[in-house]
């Protein structure tokens, strides 16, 4: 009799533990981080909810350190090196920034100036720079031709290691055009450390790998004139996608939409395109290729992705008509309904 006790607090232990390893943990983790101008989510599949914890802590610290040291207008190294080359004098960029500035030169020259990260003025004088969205009214003409008479260039930038100096005083780098940097160096995060199963979006720039216990990733593609999703597409393996549209940041004045998507040979928000989405094989290159193919607009948009390297896009026109390439308009599932008018059409 004086064993039943000890007996019974025993087997409530047992049970107990036998309850908490039937208890299975959810297997999608999911969290939100501001950070970088904009609104990242991250979601993992598989992951116990301790890792994905450790996982979303460094994610976060990891964003909150390329905001600081990329942004364009606080106190950073990239700030620091536009006030040098203003001022005529040499600088030192992070290696993540000469990377950065390596491949937006190539993205501008493949794109023939449409992707212009040395803009940075411009994009100052539109009031486009700062975390709130400016109400107008827009800059004079004068201002602006002003700045592009001055033809600001990465290519004014010459580098010698990690030194940059350029010989247009007018050069102001902004990165912002290049959220799927952070994004891509997020995946190599989670993928040195085992995670092989997540998505991470940017601000709509995004990169999916592996799948959703067995079934592909499914990714919404928003309406840029109506609420909701406009279409979705499955992605599994590794895929990202990218979408840029002119109601991210906008004002309007006197009834006229200025969008934050700058024209560098107008100084003006680009015409005819509401929005254009890129799959591509990195987050990088998806982000770096919707803005210049929204700026070159219907007659030039398929010739300028086919050179990019993109064969998976589409285009929305401000009229809600939509161009799509084959390859994309035989993956793609429509959401609204009735359907948008389309036309697949390959680049010539």
């Amino acid at each position: 009799m004086r064993l039943r006790k000890p007996l019974h607090g025993l087997l409530a232990m047992l049970l107990a533990c036998l309850l908490a390893a039937c208890e299975k943990p959810d297997p999608l983790q999911t969290t939100r981080i501001l950070a970088m101008g904009t609104v990242i989510d991250i979601t993992t599949w598989g992951v116990s909810p301790r890792d994905a914890r450790a996982a979303f802590e460094d994610l976060q610290t990891l964003f909150q350190r390329w905001h600081q040291e990329w942004h364009a207008w606080l106190d950073s190294p990239l700030s620091r090196a536009n006030q040098a080359f203003a001022e005529g004098r040499e600088a030192t960029l992070t290696p993540d920034l000469l990377t950065m500035l390596e491949h937006a030169r190539a993205a501008a020259h493949a794109s023939e100036g449409l992707f212009n990260p040395a803009i940075g003025r411009l994009i100052e004088l539109w009031g486009f720079h700062a975390d709130e969205r400016p109400d107008g009214p827009p800059p004079s003409q004068a201002a602006i031709m002003e700045l592009l008479r001055k033809q600001p260039s990465v290519d004014d930038i010459i580098v010698d290691g990690d030194r940059v100096r350029s010989t247009n005083p007018a050069v102001a780098l902004d990165f912002g055009g290049l959220k799927g940097y952070a994004v891509d160096r997020a995946i190599d995060y989670l993928r040195a450390h085992g995670i092989q199963n997540a998505i991470v979006n940017a601000g709509g720039n995004l990169r999916a790998i592996g799948s959703k216990g067995g079934q592909p990733w499914r990714i919404g593609i928003r309406n840029p004139r109506g609420p909701g999703v406009l279409a979705s597409i499955e992605l599994s393996g590794d895929e990202s996608v990218a979408t840029s549209g002119d109601y991210e940041r906008f004002f309007e004045w006197h009834g006229v939409r200025y969008h934050h998507i700058l024209d560098p040979r107008s100084g003006f928000p680009s015409i005819g395109t509401t929005a254009v989405t890129v799959l591509a094989p990195t987050a990088e290159l998806a982000d770096i290729a919707g803005k210049p193919l929204m700026i070159a607009g219907p007659a030039k948009w398929l010739e300028l992705a086919h050179r990019l390297g993109i064969t998976q896009a589409l285009r929305v026109d401000e009229s809600g008509r939509v161009e799509i390439t084959p390859a994309l308009s035989a993956r793609l599932k429509w959401e609204i309904e009735p359907a948008p008018p389309v036309e697949v059409t390959a680049a010539p």
